[in-house]
């Protein structure tokens, strides 16, 4: 946490810097553009050209060579150009390099409050409390699962709508045998992630085992939605195959089982699986020979 902070800190710094830079530069742009509009001499130059011309225009006057007409319509047209070009030219007065000093302040209070505020808002400040809660209890003397859950239940009172406070939790009521706890858990997470194929599955599968293995009607529901959602679901497929391996029907769990591989990531449950279908095959080929012995 004080990490983040110093690195939010120091992010806030570097952009204060680059805020707070053309208030610093402003003195020596404001000089540089004086002197430039001090030696500019534009409109000096647009004058003499401007006598040339009605210099000469005058003496073709004298010499006959232009009428009287011909002569005050060029001059007006003289007259402006030299006008548009010197209103062209005009330039508004610099203004004190210093002024706008106190935008600079209100500005960087702003954007201190906007980041102090948006993080507090979108940030992850749950999650990092909860990442130093579960650091401190792993790193701990004494270390237990029940010692985790008492802290874990404490930020589930202070951040009850965070769903990784009821992720961490509902697998540890399981693993210390709290079984209802463990669902009340994971229907809080259901709640909060929505109606996810793998979190309805672990719920079925937690009121299977409750049920003593057992496709209870809820059980039942409960594996039709998550199917309807992935019907390649491995957890619920493996439950189905548990529970036809159960009741005898090895063909039936040998195919549940065989669906439900594909879908498991982990090494340690794909061997499981693969040893329940060895398992069932075996069943199977010694209930056929049982059958094959009564027959004869």
């Amino acid at each position: 946490m004080t990490m983040l902070w110093l690195s939010i800190g120091t992010l806030l710094l570097i952009a204060l810097w680059f805020l707070s830079l053309p208030l610093r530069r402003a003195r020596a742009i404001h000089d540089w553009q004086q002197g430039f509009e001090t030696d500019d001499r534009a409109e000096e130059q647009n004058l003499a050209v401007y006598e040339r011309r009605l210099a000469a225009l005058e003496s073709a006057c004298e010499r006959g060579e232009v009428d009287v007409a011909r002569f005050e319509e060029s001059r007006h047209e003289l007259e402006r150009n030299l006008l548009e070009d010197t209103e062209a030219r005009r330039r508004v007065p610099l203004r004190n390099p210093l002024a706008g000093r106190f935008v600079i302040p209100l500005v960087i209070t702003a954007l201190i409050a906007a980041t102090v505020t948006g993080y507090r808002w979108v940030g992850a400040n749950g999650d990092l409390a909860l990442y130093a809660v579960v650091q401190e209890v792993l790193n701990s003397p004494g270390a237990s699962p029940e010692n985790l859950i008492v802290r874990l239940e404490e930020q589930a009172e202070s951040q009850p709508d965070n769903p990784k406070v009821w992720a961490l939790l509902f697998p540890l009521y399981q693993k210390v045998g709290q079984p209802d706890r463990s669902i009340r858990a994971l229907e809080r997470l259901i709640e909060l992630e929505g109606r996810r194929a793998d979190l309805l599955a672990q719920l079925a599968q937690l009121k299977f085992y409750v049920a003593g293995g057992s496709l209870t009607y809820e059980v039942q529901a409960l594996v039709d939605e998550t199917l309807d959602k992935d019907p390649r679901q491995p957890t619920v497929l493996g439950m189905l195959g548990v529970e036809a391996f159960d009741d005898g029907r090895y063909e039936q769990a040998i195919g549940y089982w065989r669906r439900a591989l594909a879908g498991f990531e982990d090494s340690a449950s794909a061997e499981a699986i693969r040893k329940g279908i060895a398992v069932a095959e075996q069943r199977l080929e010694q209930s056929a020979n049982e059958a094959g012995l009564v027959v004869d």
